[in-house]
């Protein structure tokens, strides 16, 4: 039986669309399997991506505590119990002439005072702070002339007060002045590293000193404020003794001073144990 020709050709297309079209189910079926399920996240998946715990910046913080500032030490000695002779049994003084005059009084009677084997001052009585360096101080122990470190290396004091610069006011500058007082205590900090060093004003000198020109209280009054800073720059106390000594008029007063002017008499160093005794170190 012979099939026309207009029979196989509708055959033959009806083919081509079935074939096409099951071809485009396949494609979507295999797209359709190839998607995964969205996964559901667990509870500590989302903590985890909250923004606080992933260190988001915006992120509201916990307030912290506010820590409180630690209080300096103040530099200068304000005032205390009287630590009496107890305390002054532990004091080695350095210092000038007007240092050297504590242990002479001692020995003609004036017993508040302390005794020369506590005080240390050049064989001749006296000490220029811009000389510190080379200057030698008698050692009492065994009248041996030491460098001020060497002495401090050698009896390592409890405490020591320092009381110099008045012959410097006359001709050192601040800078001058500071860097030698510094130098001195960073030595004997180096020499003795235990000793706790108070730095003492310098003292008023009176009205009738003959030399006002070249060292007057004003001059001390500013130098006393470089020996405070020396202080707090070097780790020491200050020791503010000029103003147990100052009269109203702003000069030592006559009847403390021992007849030139600038050094003291057995009563004034009473007066600035008592004031040492009273503005102690604490414990």
């Amino acid at each position: 039986m012979k099939i026309s020709k207009e029979l196989v050709y509708t055959l033959w297309s009806g083919a081509i669309i079935v074939t096409v079209f099951l071809a485009l189910i396949a494609l979507i079926f295999s797209a359709c399997a190839r998607q995964e399920p969205e996964t559901a996240q667990t509870p500590a998946q989302t903590q985890q991506e909250t923004p606080a715990a992933n260190g988001d910046a915006d992120a509201p913080q916990p307030e912290q505590e506010p820590q409180p500032e630690a209080t300096p030490e103040p530099v200068r000695l304000g005032e205390t119990a009287d630590a009496g002779r107890e305390y002054l049994d532990r004091v080695i003084f350095l210092g000038d002439s007007t240092t050297y005059g504590i242990g002479y009084y001692y020995t003609i009677g004036y017993q508040e005072l302390c005794p020369p084997e506590q005080i240390w001052t050049p064989k001749s009585g006296t000490l220029t702070l811009s000389y510190q360096s080379i200057a030698t101080v008698v050692y009492p122990e065994t009248d041996e002339e030491l460098s001020i470190p060497e002495a401090a290396a050698r009896a390592k004091p409890d405490i020591l007060i320092i009381t110099l610069g008045v012959n410097g006011v006359s001709f050192m500058d601040e800078d001058f002045f500071i860097r030698e007082y510094s130098a001195l205590v960073r030595s004997i900090q180096e020499a003795s590293p235990e000793t706790k060093i108070i730095l003492n004003s310098i003292y008023p000198v009176a009205a009738s000193y003959r030399y006002q020109d070249d060292i007057n209280n004003d001059k001390i009054r500013a130098a006393n404020g470089w020996v405070e800073r020396v202080a707090a720059e070097t780790g020491c106390r200050f020791l503010y003794s000029f103003e147990c000594l100052i009269g109203d008029d702003g000069y030592l007063p006559e009847s403390s001073q021992n007849g030139d002017g600038i050094h003291l008499t057995g009563e004034a160093f009473t007066e600035v144990m008592h004031y040492i005794r009273t503005h102690a170190l604490p414990d």
